[in-house]
């Protein structure tokens, strides 16, 4: 902003400048050249009229060559040219006048319309010529056929226009460095509140919401401060409400969740027994039962996440992180939901990282388990390390439908399920649609929580990784766990 006013004001100051330059120049050129002809033609008449008196016509080359050397003697001795039809004579015989008397002048003259005057460039020399036709004095103004041309060098006026453009362009530096430094003068008491502003607003927009700036004066700037400050003053007041209410709804849904744990604890054990039994009960009975224990389930799974999300919004989960040989503990998740026969693993052997193990088997849970129950047959599971050597990357692939671009983009989000119709059932084995939800750590077959993939990637963040989604190009989604492979507490 310094740098635009300080050139706009320079750029204005110069143009004003050479205007006015240009301006004076071509006004005091005018005057200049406009008094020398003024004066030429004057001079030029009067001396005629005097010696004109004196010559007989028709005049001989004699008589022609006397009156051109007694009108030059009183116009100040200039070069004068007389002509009489085809006799010509100058002042000066040893000028050379043929190229500072044009044929158009001469036109003029000759048709004796009065004094006519040119102004001509001869060898790099400027020059007035001045023509006047002699008439007689007897009262019918006709022209006698003798022709009076004045030749005055312009050099001294020339000279005396080209200094007065010099002078006046040499103030333009001057009025320049003035506008610059004006200019800056100007930037330095317009900018500061501006530069004032600019710094609360970067505060603002970094979470220092307390940021405000002094309000002087009641010009514009003032009233753009005022209107800052009270726009920070709203935001605030929103911001606080919103963190009273974030803080209210994570209370309200840890306390639930807790609350529901007493209770879910009893009816398990119930659904457990009843399930037992299932067998020795009617057909309805049974089916009932069976329903019971798997909703039972599916909501204390629901519970146990809900508690988890509570207590990552909270900022009261910590790593218990130790130094862990990745491929074990893939594998190991694996065959504790009994997975292993279904799930092709390809797990580089020895990488080993500092990680908190359980949350790393959540995370391989989550991933590998949405993709039994929304993909396709064969679900491959890889562990690589990086070509730079500082990441571990886990991939899980499969060979379903895959997910669309706007699910893609919402597949971590909280409680994110699409239409139940499209989650593939696990008694077919077959699709029916794309990616239902952002699942969650079991195998049931049927919708999850929404809660399972945004769990997954909060722990993969407390790790300082993260899970990326794509599509492959042969059809499925490919999910990319990326965890830092060394970390300060690796103890190797």
């Amino acid at each position: 902003m310094r740098v635009r006013l300080v050139v706009t004001f320079v750029v204005v100051a110069l143009i004003s400048a050479v205007t006015a330059t240009a301006l004076a120049y071509r006004d005091a050129r005018t005057a200049v050249l406009q008094r020398t002809q003024n004066a030429a033609v004057n001079d030029l008449r009067e001396r005629v009229g005097v010696v004109a008196a004196d010559v007989d016509l028709p005049p001989d080359e004699r008589t022609l060559a006397r009156f051109a050397s007694k009108v030059s003697e009183g116009i100040g001795a200039r070069i004068v040219v007389a002509r009489y039809q085809d006799l010509s004579a100058t002042s000066d015989t040893l000028a050379e006048t043929e190229g500072r008397i044009t044929a158009e002048l001469r036109a003029a003259v000759r048709a004796g319309s009065g004094a006519r005057f040119q102004r001509v460039e001869w060898r790099g020399e400027p020059y007035l010529v001045v023509g006047l036709p002699v008439t007689y004095a007897d009262g019918d103004r006709r022209t006698s056929g003798l022709e009076v041309f004045a030749i005055t060098a312009l050099r001294a006026e020339r000279d005396d226009t080209a200094a007065l453009l010099d002078s006046v362009r040499a103030g333009i530096v001057p009025v320049v460095v003035l506008a610059a430094v004006l200019a800056l003068l100007a930037a330095g008491t317009v900018l500061r509140p501006v530069r004032k502003l600019g710094r609360a607003t970067r505060e603002l927009a970094t979470g220092d919401l307390g940021s405000r700036v002094a309000v002087r004066g009641h010009d514009e700037l003032a009233d753009l401060a005022r209107t800052f400050n009270e726009t920070a003053d709203a935001l605030q007041a929103s911001d606080a409400e919103l963190r009273a209410q974030e803080a209210k709804a994570r209370r309200f849904v840890a306390d639930v969740s807790h609350e529901l744990r007493t209770p879910l604890a009893a009816m398990t054990m119930v659904a457990t027994v009843l399930e037992e039994d299932a067998d020795q009960l009617p057909p309805d009975a049974a089916r009932a039962a069976r329903t019971v224990g798997a909703e039972t389930a599916r909501l204390s799974r629901l519970v146990d996440d809900l508690m988890e999300i509570s207590r990552f919004d909270a900022k009261a989960v910590r790593l218990n992180a130790s130094v862990t040989d990745l491929a074990d503990t893939v594998r190991a998740s694996l065959a504790l939901r009994g997975w292993t026969d279904r799930v092709t693993a390809e797990l580089r052997e020895g990488v080993r990282a500092v990680v908190d193990r359980r949350r790393v088997d959540v995370i391989v849970a989550n991933l590998v388990g949405n993709a039994l129950r929304h993909g396709a047959p064969p679900v491959t599971v890889t562990l690589a390390v990086d070509d730079g050597g500082e990441w571990v990357v886990l991939e899980v692939a499969d060979h379903g439908p895959g997910l669309a671009p706007e699910a893609r983009e919402r597949v971590f989000d909280r409680f994110y399920k699409a239409d139940a119709a499209r989650t593939r059932s696990t008694d077919t084995d077959t699709d029916s649609g794309d990616r239902a939800d952002s699942g969650d750590s079991g195998d049931s077959g049927g919708q999850g929580s929404g809660l399972g993939m945004a769990i997954a990637l909060e722990n993969a963040r407390l790790h300082g990784g993260t899970i990326e989604v794509d599509q492959q190009p042969l059809g499925g989604a490919v999910f990319t766990l990326r965890l830092p492979l060394r970390t300060r507490e690796e103890g190797e």
